[in-house]
Order: C-alpha cells, then sequence, then structure tokens
C-alpha cells in the first residue's frame, strides 16, 4: 500500500543549499551528478514528490521511460499537486527524442488543467544542474556566490529558454542578464519581458510555463 503524503504543512524546507530526497534516488545518476553542489537529506515518506528544495519548492521527476510507457503518470502528478498546498510544484520531465512526441501532451495536462510548471531537460544529469540552480540561484545573502553559481549553471538554463518558441541565443542572454534564475523568469509578466523580448515573445514565455499554447 502506499503510504500517505506527508502534511506539507508540519515539514520544514531543508536550509538553503539542501535538499530533501526521496529514499528510492539514493545512488542514482542524477544525486550523484549534485555530489559538490547540494547536500541530499533521504527521506522515505515523501509520498509522491520527489524532491523538496530549501526554497519550498517540491519537484515530481517524470522520467523518458515514464512518458513512454503510458499515462500512469497523469494520476502520480494529480497527486502530486493534490499533495502539496501552499508549495510551488515544478515538474521536470525527460524531454528526448524517443519521449519528444509524447511531451507536448503532458506539457498541456500539467500546466493548463494543473496549474504547476513544467521544465524539461534532457537527461537526469541535466535535472539534477537544473535543481542545483533552483535551489542555490535564489541566494540573496552571498551575492558573490549567487553570481559564480550563475555561471556554473547557465548552460542548461539557457539551453531551457532556447526551447521556448521565438527566443533565439541573442534573446535567452538577455533574459538571462535580466531574470538570472528559473523562479525569476517563471513569475515575470508579459509587462516585464517585453522590453527585453517584445510583445510576441513574451506571450510565447509566459505560455510556455503558465498559460495557453497554440
Amino acid at each position: 500500500m502506499e503510504s500517505k503524503p506527508v502534511p506539507w504543512k508540519l515539514l520544514h524546507a531543508p536550509p538553503y543549499g539542501q535538499i530533501i530526497s526521496h529514499e528510492k534516488w539514493r545512488g542514482s545518476t542524477l544525486l550523484q551528478s549534485l555530489r559538490g553542489s547540494v547536500k541530499t537529506i533521504f527521506e522515505e515518506e515523501l509520498g509522491v514528490v520527489d524532491f523538496c528544495l530549501s526554497n519550498k519548492t517540491c519537484v515530481l521527476y517524470v522520467s523518458e521511460s515514464d512518458l513512454v510507457a503510458g499515462n500512469d503518470y497523469r494520476r502520480k502528478i494529480v497527486r502530486f499537486r493534490n499533495a502539496n498546498s501552499g508549495l510551488q510544484g515544478i515538474v521536470i520531465v525527460e524531454k528526448t527524442g524517443l519521449s519528444e512526441q509524447y511531451f507536448s501532451g503532458l506539457q498541456k495536462f500539467v500546466v493548463l488543467e494543473l496549474g504547476l510548471t513544467v521544465l524539461p531537460v534532457s537527461s537526469a544529469a541535466e535535472a539534477a544542474q537544473l535543481i542545483a540552480q533552483l535551489v542555490l540561484g535564489e541566494n540573496k545573502e552571498n551575492p558573490f556566490l549567487r553570481k559564480s553559481v550563475s555561471r556554473l549553471l547557465e548552460p542548461v538554463v539557457l539551453s531551457l529558454i532556447l526551447q521556448i518558441p521565438g527566443v533565439g541565443k541573442v534573446k535567452a542572454v538577455q533574459l538571462l542578464q535580466r531574470f538570472p534564475s528559473i523562479h525569476q523568469l517563471c513569475g515575470a509578466s508579459v509587462h516585464e519581458l517585453e522590453p527585453i523580448v517584445g510583445q510576441a515573445t513574451a506571450q510565447h514565455i509566459t505560455a510556455f510555463f503558465h498559460n495557453q499554447f497554440t
């Protein structure tokens, strides 16, 4: 029988630079890729949540095999959304050549029907870089550390931004200069984005994370 989700109102976020990981990820490629940048605390009773981050964000990871295997992941994502009231829920999806044909359907389901954020990655190692960026990119107490982390992880963030329709390398770099973390870019309004990329692309960016898809 599946264990009940942790009551999130009773679960304190881990300290800055740390994540709480579901025990099932111990020894995985993803966590091995996090070594040296983020400290991991293992917990068996996380329910459907895979990772809980220090900035009160919870993450569910959908692998290539999950997408290809069928629609079971949809029920899991619904339980994930329902278990995390009060926290920001992010679904990281492994988008590869094999799973790409299923990604659009998942993205529409997660964003339009459930109101969660979807971040595509090409591999577990890239997911690790993205998680580290989510954890470390929001540091406001140590600007030097924040700057060095942004430089270190910029390629994975740049790769993500380049998947947005209408965003080329020049606009992607300009966006990174204005919004150096994924959280900031996800939360940016069309009005804030327009001066950088223009109205049409600004709408594409907000659509990519939150709204309608064409």
